[in-house]
């Protein structure tokens, strides 16, 4: 039904394919005009609470699942990531109060990633440490934890961060092959052991594969994001167009040296890793040849304009201002007003930045015209797409949002100029980190003072952040 609604009463939206080619050119060189405005923008900073500040924040480069990072395990990347963190900082191994870790898909063996990580890193095994999950917006969750241990005066430092490895998901036995193996470590008799052992059928035998499906809905992600793009009339071309868009830019801010967040990493028994291998800028010709990944025949989200598997991690040095200066650190960011939303997993899985966006703009008394710089989750093209005309609409906001009008579609020239999770990769449990960095890291360079972070998530929730640029 909201398809066909959606259908009949939307306007065009606020990208065309051919405004969308428009807009990665704009985006290329508008970078210049960005740092040359003028900033005198009031703070928001609020009376008795404490200013909560972004000091450092890296990552381990984004790579393929199943490439280099193969071999590892899940807290090897975490680590890493952490020791980046140490090193880029000189930070004291014992100068952190609390740690905090998201993940999604856990590795049994550590699954609460953030310890072993931290000890394996070389953090005092005096310093607490726990593993959040909230699907893909787990380091978002990991990072508003760590503001809520600061702000509650329970903490002065946290490191938080987030780490996802698709190379070696858990593959379980069937459930009637696990009851068995069960049975079998209880049974007392070689008989009892026999009987059981016979009762084994070749269908047992069948693995049972973890999918990036809703529980409540079977439905998986991709499946939802081909119908989302359908219901708001996102074409196959738009789409290809953008993630032509998200390669071009990311090629190209990798090139200028703008992902400074990416640490090397040693891998062992391997090379020396460096720089996110997943930025693969085509042509609309090549990605118009790829078939319908879900939806078949007539389906238009590809692999082409889909975000791919990734293996990564990420870590955040999160501290009060007053504790950061005193130990000698010029921040990045302040962190400022946050919300977490949650919709109906069916029909509006991937439209957390619709509704969050907005909200956290309420919150912090801004509007979208007072925002430089916007980071959002790139999972599809088409969920990009289909995010920015349901913000441009004011029947939407209305009818679904009980607003009076809408918040509006964020600039292209804005957004996402260094590339996004399409092109850089979407290590589940470490993107937040990774946004919250890019924005910080933009808005000195472009000379901004405000930025968003916004992110759908599975169960139909989303996540979004206000952070304000750091006094140069």
């Amino acid at each position: 039904m909201m398809a066909s609604m959606l259908m009949n009463s939307l306007r065009s939206g606020p990208v065309t394919s051919l405004q969308a080619a428009r807009f990665a050119a704009r985006s290329l060189s508008s970078s210049a005009h960005l740092q040359a405005q003028a900033k005198s923008k009031k703070t928001l900073a609020k009376p008795g609470v404490k200013n909560i500040v972004l000091v450092e924040g890296v990552r381990t480069p984004f790579l393929l699942a199943g490439t280099t990072y193969s071999d590892l395990m899940p807290h090897d990347l975490a680590r890493a990531a952490l020791q980046g963190l140490l090193n880029k900082t000189s930070l004291p191994k014992d100068a952190v109060d609390y740690i905090v870790y998201g993940t999604v898909i856990q590795e049994v063996k550590t699954s609460n990633v953030a310890r072993e990580a931290a000890l394996g890193a070389g953090f005092s095994d005096r310093i607490p440490a726990h593993t959040v999950t909230m699907a893909c917006i787990s380091s978002n969750q990991a990072m508003t934890t760590a503001v809520g241990l600061i702000a509650s005066g329970q903490c002065d430092a946290v490191v938080a961060g987030g780490v996802e490895f698709m190379s070696d998901i858990p593959i379980r036995h069937s459930r009637k092959m696990r009851k068995t193996m069960l049975s079998l470590n209880k049974a007392k008799t070689l008989g009892a052991r026999l009987s059981l052992l016979g009762s084994i059928r070749l269908a047992h035998l069948a693995p049972e594969l973890p999918a990036v499906a809703e529980f409540s809905t079977a439905e998986s992600m991709g499946h939802s994001a081909d119908r989302l793009a359908a219901a708001f009339g996102v074409t196959r071309v738009e789409q290809d167009e953008f993630a032509l868009r998200s390669h071009t830019l990311a090629k190209k801010a990798q090139d200028a040296g703008l992902l400074n967040d990416v640490i090397s990493f040693k891998v062992p028994g391997k090379d020396i890793v460096s720089k996110d291998n997943g930025i693969r800028p085509s042509s609309i010709e090549q990605m118009g040849k790829l078939k319908p990944a879900f939806i078949k025949p007539h389906g238009t989200v590809t692999a082409a304009n889909s975000s791919f598997l990734t293996d990564g991690a990420s870590a955040v040095l999160i501290m009060s201002e007053e504790k950061a200066l005193a130990m000698g650190y010029k921040p990045k960011a302040y962190l400022r007003d946050f919300v977490y939303v949650s919709q109906d997993p069916k029909d509006q899985l991937l439209l957390g930045p619709t509704y969050s966006t907005p909200k956290v703009l309420e919150r912090s008394g801004l509007t979208m015209n007072d925002i430089d710089v916007f980071e959002f989750h790139e999972a599809f093209a088409g969920q990009i797409m289909a995010n920015l005309k349901a913000m441009d609409s004011d029947y939407f906001a209305q009818t679904y949002m009980g607003k009076k009008a809408k918040v509006g579609a964020p600039p292209m020239e804005k957004f996402n100029t260094w590339g996004g999770s399409l092109s850089l990769g979407h290590p589940f449990g470490a993107t937040g980190c990774r946004l919250v960095t890019t924005v910080a890291h933009r808005l000195q360079k472009e000379g901004g003072q405000y930025g968003v972070v916004s992110a759908c998530a599975a169960g139909g929730q989303g996540h979004a952040m206000v952070i304000e640029a750091y006094p140069q």
